[in-house]
């Protein structure tokens, strides 16, 4: 089914520059889609570093597997990404035609297997042939540069708009560049979405201390967005640091002169992060919950993912309904320590209850207004202690419905 761009899509894509010691090409696999590109290539010069997150899923897919497998080697050359097909759940069949790609990928960028990354998103359950991805990189070789829109485009299964962002930051007196893209829109609460993100660095960082950033950061970016609650099989998040720049030498994830390098890393993955909500399937609503005062940061991210997973509060933000008590409702059962009269809600920057009741003249109307725009706020405090958290989500409307209703077909 053809789908609309998002109402809450950036205006246009980013402007990227090249980076240095990255190529990409694209091109139609023709596994799934017909008149787009849906296979991504990318390869990278001798001496990149590599860290990932990968989903926990139980159901891991082939790819995820195989990169499992991969990331302790620390050192990457080419990533090749489809999309249409996740192969995942397809036994035998899958690690074959993971292997067949990783062998061709290998041999056009000049390197082991174990430098080669792969991933896939799509369909579950559907074998592909064991060449249906390697037979078509050989001419892609030809037309690798710096194409990060066809790259990013190239990823998409239901997004509406390719996501990407790139921020610049110095390590020493060196300005180093990051660029990343993702795609997700539906299957999203990653557990480590259906997520990918693919993020280059021309700094030069060892891959432990890269690992280190990714995994820190993740739960403050990727694993704190959800459009459903459900945790791909997929979800793949993958960095890449070539080294090109030149910059003095770091040793760990910790040192401070990764000060600017981890804030720049975090903008560009909190960003991708908001692009994917952004994008949610059918979403009309932008929707940040926080929760303060919880008895640890923890518990406090475990409430604020009860509130926004809640269809309740999801559909009453898609009817832009005021109902508090939704919320209420979703605190209470987050399973984490709350107390009725030391909780307080506020939307919009409105305070609406407090003392364990409706706060006395709460006036409706400024909350109804909030809550007709695209971007919806919800603080929920629950006084007991320090712990803090913000997720982000979307508002649940019948156009998540008609899209996975009919996504096979």
């Amino acid at each position: 089914m053809a789908l609309t761009v998002s109402p809450l899509a950036p205006s246009a894509f980013p402007e990227l520059p090249a980076l240095d010691g990255v190529r990409l090409a694209t091109a139609n696999s023709g596994i799934r889609y017909k008149g787009r590109d849906d296979l991504l290539l990318a390869v990278m010069d001798p001496g990149t570093t590599v860290a990932g997150v990968l989903t926990r899923s139980l159901a891991a897919s082939a790819p995820v597997e195989w990169c499992r497998m991969a990331l302790p080697h620390g050192l990457a050359r080419a990533l090749v990404v489809n999309a249409g097909n996740a192969n995942a759940f397809t036994g035998k069949a899958g690690d074959a035609t993971v292997r067949d790609t990783v062998r061709a990928a290998a041999g056009l960028a000049g390197c082991a297997p174990e430098e080669v990354y792969v991933a896939s998103t799509g369909v579950i359950g559907q074998p592909l042939a064991a060449d249906a991805i390697a037979k078509v990189l050989p001419p892609m070789a030809d037309t690798l540069g710096p194409h990060w829109e066809p790259a990013a485009r190239a990823i998409m299964t239901t997004d509406t708009f390719a996501k990407a962002s790139t921020r610049t930051a110095t390590i020493g007196s060196t300005t180093v560049t990051i660029t990343g893209f993702a795609k997700g829109s539906g299957m999203i609460a990653p557990d480590m979405a259906t997520m990918l993100g693919f993020i280059f660095t021309d700094a030069a960082i060892p891959a432990k201390a890269l690992q280190t950033m990714l995994s820190d950061l993740t739960e403050r970016t990727f694993n704190s967005i959800t459009v459903d609650g459900d945790t791909s099989t997929s979800d793949t998040l993958l960095l890449f640091a070539t080294g090109k720049a030149g910059n003095p030498p770091v040793t760990h994830g910790a040192d401070p002169a990764l000060d600017g390098f981890r804030a720049a890393l975090e903008a560009v993955m909190l960003d991708l992060a908001h692009q994917i909500i952004r994008d949610g399937e059918g979403a009309t609503k932008f929707v940040s919950v926080t929760v303060a005062g919880a008895e640890s940061d923890a518990a406090a991210k475990r409430i604020a993912l009860t509130v926004a997973n809640s269809p309740l509060v999801k559909t009453a933000v898609a009817g832009e309904d005021a109902n508090w008590g939704r919320i209420v409702a979703a605190v209470g059962r987050a399973g984490e320590r709350a107390n009725r009269d030391l909780l307080k809600i506020t939307i919009g920057g409105v305070l609406i209850c407090a003392e364990g009741m409706e706060v006395p003249g709460y006036d409706e109307a400024p909350v109804t207004a909030h809550m007709k725009g695209q971007e919806i706020d919800i603080l929920v405090d629950i006084g007991l202690g320090k712990g803090r958290a913000t997720v982000w989500t979307c508002d649940l409307t019948h156009g998540y419905i008609d899209i996975n209703g009919s996504y096979r077909s």
